[in-house]
């Protein structure tokens, strides 16, 4: 009599196998958005930033790519324990290393061609854990979802002519998107911050935060500064030293520590978390968790930021993604981004150029 493992039909156990494969490999292809070409890939994405430029810059981010490392720690006073059970939040200090970073893909460009602000940091946390972040100047983001991105990318490719985008195909876009001229009105009505130093970092995004017990909320953050905000004034910006952002940072550091203010903004019932074109409006409890506290600065290459992603979903225990689209492809990209540029070979920033001239470093 045969035993029962030699009772099975061996062609239904080699094709049950080669399902289970084929299952894999379709969900891997899935992911990487070669089955649907309606999805956007993190390839996709990258490529569509090079194709803007129209030119690569080797070893350096696809996006924000002009940048200096901050290093300090985060001083948690156990308020945040309310929202999420995640270590950051326990009183007590942490460290942190952070890069403040212009928008744009031109490493060395003038901060007044890129005065878009932006803050990636590295928390490091009990137990091996981390929680990375990437934060920006303005509340809101300037699409909802990843082909929105890239064709807001194709419509404001500059004209190879004209050194401009074509008025047209950015106003065809615009009168289809009305969350992205709600953007550019922000930027063109706000005032914006005149310093690395003294401007408002937000998540953009919502993240779902669970607590102690159990329960789950969705939770937006800012980090708000103790220094004082002063305006920049964009009719002067042109005629300003072309790293003066990170001239003015080098000289308020020398003076001592810039600390921000860590608010998390609990959303309220009707306030939608899965789009970050959509600031949440009206009265929201705030809860002052810590404090941030930078009080040294370097290179990219010697602060050890060169070399790491921003990616928004390396997360701790008590946090987790919400269902914005824009963060699983924020995520891909930056991978992609990681991999081309590491391929390519570090290479000196401009920053370490600029400082090395300013005798700051060897």
């Amino acid at each position: 009599m045969a035993s029962p493992g030699h009772s099975r039909n061996p062609v239904l156990a080699l094709t049950a196998i080669a399902f289970i494969v084929i299952l894999l490999a379709s969900m891997f292809a899935w992911t990487g958005g070669w089955l649907t070409p309606g999805r956007i890939s993190g390839s996709g994405m990258v490529d569509s930033l090079q194709d803007k430029t129209g030119k690569i810059f080797p070893g350096f981010r696809r996006a924000h790519a002009k940048g200096i490392c901050v290093i300090g720690h985060f001083d948690s006073n156990g308020a945040g324990s309310t929202l999420s059970s995640a270590s950051l939040f326990e009183a007590g200090s942490v460290p942190v290393i952070g890069r403040f970073n212009t928008g744009g893909s031109v490493p060395n460009g003038s901060d007044a061609e890129q005065i878009f602000h932006g803050l990636g940091m590295r928390f490091t946390l009990p137990g091996g854990e981390e929680w990375r972040m990437a934060l920006d100047q303005t509340p809101i983001f300037v699409v909802s979802n990843p082909a929105d991105f890239v064709a807001l990318q194709v419509a404001t490719t500059p004209d190879p002519a004209t050194k401009q985008p074509d008025p047209a195909k950015l106003k065809a876009f615009l009168a289809t998107h009305s969350e992205t001229q709600r953007f550019f009105d922000y930027l063109a009505n706000t005032p914006m911050p005149s310093s690395f130093a003294n401007g408002t970092y937000y998540s953009i995004n919502a993240f779902r935060f669970t607590d102690a017990h159990g329960v789950t909320r969705f939770v937006r953050w800012q980090f708000e500064p103790e220094q004082p905000f002063m305006a920049l004034d964009k009719s002067r910006a042109a005629s300003l030293p072309p790293n003066f952002l990170f001239d003015d940072l080098l000289e308020r550091m020398r003076e001592g520590p810039l600390k921000w203010r860590m608010v998390l903004v609990p959303a309220n019932p009707d306030d939608p978390a899965d789009n970050a074109t959509i600031a949440w409006s009206g009265e929201h409890r705030r809860i002052e968790a810590g404090e941030l506290v930078f009080d040294k600065m370097a290179t990219e290459e010697e602060g050890h930021c060169r070399d790491f992603n921003y990616d928004p979903l390396i997360l701790p225990k008590g946090v987790s993604a919400s269902d914005d689209p824009l963060l699983s492809a924020r995520s891909a990209a930056y991978s992609v981004s990681f991999k081309r540029r590491a391929a390519e070979g570090p290479r000196p920033d401009a920053m370490t150029l600029e400082l090395q001239h300013k005798g700051e470093v060897q």
